[in-house]
């Protein structure tokens, strides 16, 4: 009883003393506002794009061919008043953000919603590359089925694809909860404002990082832990960091990537049908089809005995 007696006293306290920072760190309040995108619905989103995309293998799988267009006429219906909601949300925040008054975020969203929906025809074909980069590129790979279902690499790059279309179209925030989702799904890190050529392929996955400013051509493979980055962040007189400028590289087409190679800088381009070895650090172009290795390290033996007692056997 005295224990929540004394909860009763401190608790009091302790609220006001957290309402008070939210008028001083104001920077990380959101009240009072037209509310943001919910993480919630832009993953049912997500769940919905891939079901539609990937038709049979998420979401229904006993459809019969008869009954197709009426169930995916009904997704889509559903998935436009889903992006609908969402897009309105962040093009709202948006013109809060930048001291405008909206006037037109309803109409905007509505017509990006059909925009991108129109486009998914054509993100189909790239992401049938994708699988196929994938099935072709893995020899441990038995079937397309196999890679739809269960490679992380495509499911970071099919969001990736679709978040990336979102950005193209002018909408804030909802790409960038996209391939974080995906990132913490997954383990890869694509920004969805990296541009990435047809038949694309990430190999296991794990801590593979694409900057926003990355350009990669066709008939790229990456392997698990690939750093595509910045080489430095260069700031304005204030000391505030210059942003909009290419601080990515340029993969070309047909090169593949090693695990764990970290290629930083804008400026940098790995020329086409390179090859860049596991563990390397690239902060210059590479010339068309030349290979970047590590020279061999020397490897030293000793027996257990000689690792316990630290002595020569």
């Amino acid at each position: 009883m005295n224990h929540e007696l004394k909860l009763l006293g401190e608790l009091p306290g302790i609220c006001k003393r957290i309402l008070h920072t939210y008028g001083t760190e104001t920077i990380i309040n959101h009240i009072g506002v037209a509310p943001l995108p919910s993480r919630d619905a832009v993953a049912r989103i997500i769940d919905m794009l891939y079901e539609i995309v990937y038709p049979g293998y998420f979401g229904e799988q006993r459809l019969p061919p008869t009954n197709v267009e009426h169930h995916f006429s009904n997704r889509i219906h559903g998935l436009y008043e889903e992006l609908v909601e969402q897009i309105y949300r962040a093009l709202k925040h948006e013109c809060r953000r930048m001291g405008a008054t909206c006037t037109h975020c309803q109409d905007r969203s509505e017509e990006v919603a059909i925009e991108f929906l129109s486009k998914l025809p054509d993100l189909r074909s790239m992401l049938a590359d994708d699988v196929r980069a994938g099935y072709d590129g893995d020899p441990a790979a038995k079937s397309y089925d196999e890679v739809i279902f269960s490679y992380p690499g495509l499911y970071a790059i099919t969001v990736y694809r679709l978040a990336h279309e979102l950005l193209l179209l002018g909408v804030p925030i909802i790409p960038r909860i996209m391939t974080e989702y995906a990132h913490t799904k997954t383990g890869v890190d694509i920004h969805p404002g990296a541009t990435i050529g047809r038949s694309f392929f990430i190999d296991h996955g794990t801590g593979v990082v694409i900057g926003e400013t990355t350009v990669i051509g066709n008939n790229v493979k990456l392997y698990q832990g690939v750093t595509l980055g910045a080489l430095s962040f260069p700031k304005d007189a204030q000391g505030h960091l210059i942003r909009g400028r290419k601080r990515h590289p340029t993969i070309e087409d047909d090169v593949t990537i090693y695990a764990e190679a970290t290629i930083l800088g804008g400026e940098t381009v790995i020329g086409r049908g390179a090859i860049i070895g596991g563990n390397v650090w690239v902060t210059s172009s590479v010339p068309p089809f030349t290979v970047v290795t590590l020279e061999k390290p020397q490897l030293r033996y000793r027996t257990r005995a000689e690792t316990e007692t630290g002595h020569q056997i």
